[in-house]
């Protein structure tokens, strides 16, 4: 009989041992419960002519957007490769295919190497996680509901992993503006597994989405004795708990969350480094003395190890930003042109990352250098010019804010878009209630809501 998995998946292991230390990296991959590197070297103690167990490490280590990771992940897809043997399951050999592609910068062939490994096997969680990840990275907000949902119908709740793939359900229907079912199906994970984070995650982006505040910090509060400590994700959810305190203008309750959780020195991967230049870009933006704070951040990211600028646009962006808020503009503006010049090559035209830059990363970073050169109409304009594509560039919405945070700061200052500024906060208000964050910058502008206007 053919050996299987724990999901009667097709396996490429005889070995109980290294099939059982797959599954407890598999869990430790989607619930974030610490990284799956060590489990997976037990799996290759134990099966050392398995392929998966390699091309998991290297998966994991490409979902970082880690540049300084990215020669040792390709060293575990080239083990990976070599150990496909002929009678490798067909699902393993479309796993490394796949992370070929990633390897490549082509994510959009790998997540359709994803999409038809899952119409054949619906219960393959591995493949259901990195799609997830890199359509996330790609913002393909329709991909994020549609692969989950295709899938679940095939999963029994008692699955271990149900959970987590209910929560990656609830997240793109949150991506999909359904807030109702999102947190209904978040809400209905944790039910079934309160250590389910990315399915806090998805109900804490719903209450940021409908400006619920209050909610979303007593939310995130009361789920934090599951994901504050030994997990991957408390950083990420650290600065949703920060956004919820900026969206109620509390200023100093958000710079105590940067000092706690978002120490420079303390940040390991750049997914991270990216919350806290978000964070700190905001509160720039509101006018606290951040740029200390900035400085710190830009020279541990810095100094992590090789930036490869033009690697992820996404990425680069938001080192822009904790470059600028900290004043140093000569470094960001060589940060920018390093960048440019990756993306105007055509080495580069293959990688998905090329046309993400050229037409949203570079542009949005042209209108925030633009703005800290106190050229504020010119780089609202730009803002506004790219508004439109900037889920092209990855992100969720609520990351994507910030964007608007800055073409709203943009209006008010160089008044000379104070129309922009106003038709800006028309769609905001009938987006969400009107919060103290919206509330300010409606005062800057000058701009009184008629009473059909819900305020908070």
């Amino acid at each position: 009989m053919p050996i299987t998995d724990d999901r009667g998946l097709p396996s490429g292991s005889s070995s109980e041992a290294a099939r059982g230390a797959v599954e407890t990296a598999l869990w430790r991959m989607m619930s974030f419960y610490d990284a799956p590197l060590a489990d997976l070297d037990a799996a290759i103690a134990a099966d050392p002519a398995w392929s998966l167990p390699h091309a998991m490490k290297a998966g994991f280590l490409f979902s970082l957007t880690e540049p300084a990771l990215e020669r040792e992940a390709v060293e575990h897809l080239a083990s990976a490769q070599a150990l496909l043997g002929g009678a490798a399951p067909a699902r393993e050999r479309a796993h490394v295919e796949a992370l070929q592609s990633i390897a490549q910068g082509r994510w959009a062939a790998a997540c359709r190497t994803w999409d038809l490994l899952l119409i054949e096997q619906p219960r393959d969680a591995l493949a259901l996680q990195w799609a997830q990840l890199w359509d996330f990275y790609r913002g393909d907000a329709p991909a994020l509901r549609a692969r989950p949902a295709r899938a679940l119908p095939e999963w029994d709740e008692d699955d271990p992993l149900f959970a987590h793939v209910l929560g990656l359900w609830a997240f793109g229907l949150e991506e999909n503006h359904l807030h109702a079912a999102a947190e209904e199906a978040g809400r209905r994970a944790l039910a079934i597994d309160p250590r389910a984070p990315w399915a806090v995650h998805a109900v804490a982006h719903v209450m940021e989405m409908q400006g619920r505040f209050d909610d979303g910090a007593a939310w995130l509060r009361h789920h934090q004795p599951a994901w504050a400590e030994g997990n991957g994700f408390a950083a990420h959810l650290w600065w949703h708990t920060a956004l919820f305190r900026v969206e109620g203008l509390d200023i100093a309750g958000t710079l105590r969350i940067v000092d706690s959780h978002f120490a420079p020195d303390e940040l390991t991967i750049g997914l991270q480094r990216v919350d806290a230049a978000s964070l700190l870009w905001r509160l720039h933006l509101l006018g606290a003395d951040v740029a200390e704070r900035c400085r710190e951040l830009a020279a541990a990211w810095c100094g992590a190890g090789p930036q490869m600028p033009g690697h992820y646009a996404f990425n680069d962006v938001h080192l822009l930003m904790a470059l600028l808020a900290g004043g140093e503009l000569a470094r960001a503006e060589h940060h920018l042109a390093r960048c440019s010049e990756r993306a105007m090559s055509s080495d580069d035209a293959r990688r998905d990352n090329h046309a993400m830059a050229r037409e949203v990363g570079l542009p949005l970073a042209r209108a925030l250098v633009a703005f800290t050169k106190g050229e504020h109409d010119g780089a609202a304009d730009q803002l506004y010019a790219v508004r439109a594509q900037t889920q092209r560039f990855g992100g969720s919405h609520a990351q994507r804010d910030v964007v608007d945070q800055t073409l709203l700061a943009a209006c008010v200052r160089g008044g000379g878009r104070k129309s922009l500024g106003r038709a800006l906060l028309n769609e905001r208000v009938l987006a969400k209630p009107v919060t103290p964050l919206t509330r300010h910058w409606a005062d800057a502008m000058g701009r009184a809501f008629s009473r059909a206007v819900h305020d908070d």
